[in-house]
């Protein structure tokens, strides 16, 4: 086969269940050809000692979401998909969230108009479900759905997202009858309230008590609940941004009943601990999330049921709110309760770099890697085999690593537009050099190389756990 627009020479292909050496060709933004050697292209790059992966999925970022509290994120689409790009992924999902009262079709009419002209990578669109009305229920998430929207996320948490468990069962079973995917925030709105109270009728407000206010307990009892609504209702579910070994316990639990239990995990969980809440002054606040970071012994907890296939996906949950902003991190002040600190860490650039330092570590195999930061998040949210994999007919959305880069982790590296990561002066090794989406060059050597605005939205498929059945 002869008339490639770009052939990749001489690398390692690695996918979430092979790994060869092969030359990749590529034409009109696909992947046409795979072969021992390949000759006749425009463009040659030659990958000899590096391994070429898919573009990362990144299931789970939030960019340019309208906030009620009146923060405002840092990432709008275009830095948030350059900040993406250079980190190695090529398709992102962030929320169109729902506002209480209000249409979700004019939510995500809204975050159109937000992303139009701005990604520089692919986009697919997530709903959140606040208000789920009877005709929310009966007209709006049935066309959305049918519209290429088939994934929405849930909370148990938050006053202005949460729902009740009656209304989480009337978006299961909407989820069953349409074949979509639900996406679950696991955390008691409850308990925390009670014991946000308690806290600050003590004077406890620090950013460290972020962590007291949410113990593993309440994340514990919001998973068991979401598993048993699940079961109830026979739909699959994903949890996300899982934090502790109490919550891991459960989904296992679910697991080996042979519930569709999915799970997800982030960076924070597998890096910082509630010691990172603790840092001098308000420094703490930059690590406050939900579910916050747990002790030093939970991150191998983590990584375990990582390799062990608890987890299906690894995201980065990225939350750009600056720290030294009167609309982020600080907008109650320098020295506010914990309660009003944004939530949320940035982390799009970060995400595959953090992980693939455990590849090097010997703590996953390459096709892991793959399998948890690309193939198996495409195939949840409906993109797969167009997203997430290395095949003939698929995007040509690929990644040259070196794996044997050396990086030390500091803001100023980065392409975010969040002055701070968390993240500050780790070393990882393993960093993506080269990137590709759709046959493009967006980043070469490190440095971006892709025109703003080229990213395309993606409507997505009917996800695959949602053409499977229950176990009887």
């Amino acid at each position: 086969m002869s008339g490639f627009d770009l052939i990749i020479r001489n690398g390692t292909v690695v996918t979430a269940s092979d790994l060869m050496r092969c030359d990749i060709g590529v034409r009109g933004g696909k992947v046409v050809a795979l072969a021992e050697h390949l000759e006749g292209a425009q463009r040659i790059i030659d990958a000899t000692g590096k391994h070429v992966l898919p573009g990362g999925v990144d299931g789970h970022c939030h960019l340019d979401q309208p906030m009620s509290d009146g923060s405002r994120m840092a990432d709008d689409f275009a830095s948030g998909t350059l900040a993406a790009a250079c980190g190695g992924t090529t398709t992102v999902i962030p929320f169109a969230c729902q506002t209480k009262g209000h249409s979700i079709i004019s939510a995500v009419e809204d975050y159109h108009r937000r992303a139009d002209g701005k990604a520089l990578v692919d986009y697919a669109f997530h709903l959140i479900v606040t208000d789920p009305g009877p005709r929310v229920l009966r007209e709006e998430l049935p066309q959305l759905i049918a519209d290429g929207y088939t994934s929405f996320k849930i909370y148990m948490t938050y006053d202005d997202l949460k729902l009740d468990d009656r209304q989480i069962l009337d978006v299961l079973a909407l989820a069953k009858r349409e074949g979509a995917m639900a996406m679950i925030h696991a955390e008691n709105s409850d308990c925390i309230a009670w014991l946000t109270a308690l806290l600050e009728s003590t004077g406890r407000t620090a950013p460290r008590f972020h962590a007291a206010a949410r113990p593993m307990a309440v994340e514990r009892e919001a998973t068991h609940r979401a598993i048993a609504l699940s079961e109830l209702t026979e739909v699959p579910i994903l949890i996300v941004h899982v934090s502790g070994r109490e919550a891991v316990a459960q989904i296992q639990w679910a697991q080996n009943r042979g519930l569709r239990i999915y799970a997800e995990t982030c960076p924070q969980y597998l890096y910082l601990t509630a010691d990172d809440l603790g840092r001098e002054g308000f420094e703490g606040a930059k690590c406050i999330c939900s579910p916050p970071p747990r002790d030093k012994a939970n991150q191998q907890i983590i990584w375990d049921a990582l390799a062990s296939g608890v987890f299906q996906v690894f995201s980065s949950d990225h939350a750009p709110f600056r720290f030294n902003d009167a609309q982020g991190k600080m907008i109650k002040g320098a020295n506010a309760p914990f309660r009003y600190v944004p939530n949320g860490v940035p982390g799009i650039e970060t995400r595959l770099p953090l992980l693939f330092d455990g590849v090097s570590k010997g703590r996953l195999s390459m096709n892991q890697f793959v399998a948890l930061t690309a193939t198996n998040v495409a195939k949840i949210y409906g993109l797969y085999p167009r997203k997430g994999t290395i095949a003939v007919g698929g995007d040509a959305d690929l990644v040259i690593w070196n794996t044997r880069r050396d990086v030390t982790i500091t803001n100023s590296l980065l392409h975010h537009n969040v002055d701070y990561t968390p993240y500050e002066g780790i070393t990882v090794r393993g960093w993506p050099e080269t990137v590709l989406s759709r046959g493009e060059i967006v980043v070469e050597r490190g440095k971006p190389a892709g025109t703003p605005g080229r990213g395309q939205f993606l409507p997505c498929a009917q996800p695959e756990p949602a053409r499977q059945k229950m176990p009887d």
